[in-house]
This record gives C-alpha cells, structure tokens and sequence, in this order.
C-alpha cells in the first residue's frame, strides 16, 4: 500500500509533539519509503547560529525513517490519550554512518527521503536499518544509514 498527499496525517505515523517534531508534513509513504518535509523555522530548539543543527538533522532524519515502522503502530487514528501519551518509544540504536555536508539555515525547507533496508516487525517490536538523505533542491545536507528500534509500551 502506498499513499501519495500532501495531507497524509502525521499522527498515524509519528508519536512526537512540539517542540520535539521535526516533520511538518509527509507527502509520500509505502511500506519501503517515505518523503517528509521541514521548514526551519526560529523559533525551532535545534537552531545554532541561525542553523539548523546536526543533532536536529539527525532527529529529522530518524524521526521520518521512523514513520515507516510507526506504520504498524500508528495505522488507525490515534486516541486523545494516545496523542498526549503514546503508547510507543522509538530511539536510533545505532548510527551506522551518517554524512553532514553542510547546515540548512532558518527559512529553508528540507526534504528527506528514507528507503527500508531490512526490518523485522514484532507485535512488541520493531529493529528497522534504512539509508536517509536530506536535502534542498540540489543541495545535499545529510545522507547515512541508521538502525531505529521502536517498541509497544
């Protein structure tokens, strides 16, 4: 299953809330890939320098590789007990290599792709490995590959 719009609803793929969500909007997600956007705004908490940082490149980037494990989580809409309290934890496991090649400044919207590598799914659980990349056009950001663990509480 593939959906395609530029209002796919990020609550059935993401548990994060402000200040802490680096995805605005998603605008393609299937089982293998997904393509979100970020506009860099001030008032955002990895801002350095009038920069978005490298630790806020790496947790947009593990946050839209997450959607596609959160799929198996987040399919259905999510409770308002759920919205304030998910009922999942997800953290990056392991950084197999990431590539910062430069920082996106305040006002640019970056986009990031995510392509599935392996995974395995568990009711309880899920370890996922996918290669990332972030970018502007024809400016390069960030490319690597994670390992993302995601677990029901």
């Amino acid at each position: 299953m593939s959906v395609n719009s530029a209002n796919i609803e990020i609550k059935k793929y993401l548990p994060h809330l402000k200040p802490m969500l680096m995805v605005d909007a998603i605008s393609h997600i299937c089982l293998e890939r997904v393509l979100t956007h970020f506009l860099i705004q001030n008032d955002c908490i990895f801002i350095e320098n009038n920069c978005f940082s490298e630790a806020g490149l790496i947790e947009n980037a593990a946050q839209t590789c997450s959607s596609i494990s959160g799929q198996y989580y987040f399919n259905e809409e999510p409770s308002l007990e759920a919205q304030n309290n998910p009922n999942v934890i997800g953290f990056i496991s392991s950084i197999k290599k990431i590539t910062i090649h430069q920082l996106p400044k305040i006002g640019d919207e970056i986009t990031t792709e995510a392509h599935l590598i392996s995974q395995v799914q568990m009711p309880e659980y899920s370890i996922c490995t996918l290669k990332v990349t972030t970018y502007q056009l024809d400016t390069l950001f960030l490319e690597g590959e994670m390992n993302l663990f995601l677990q029901r509480k």
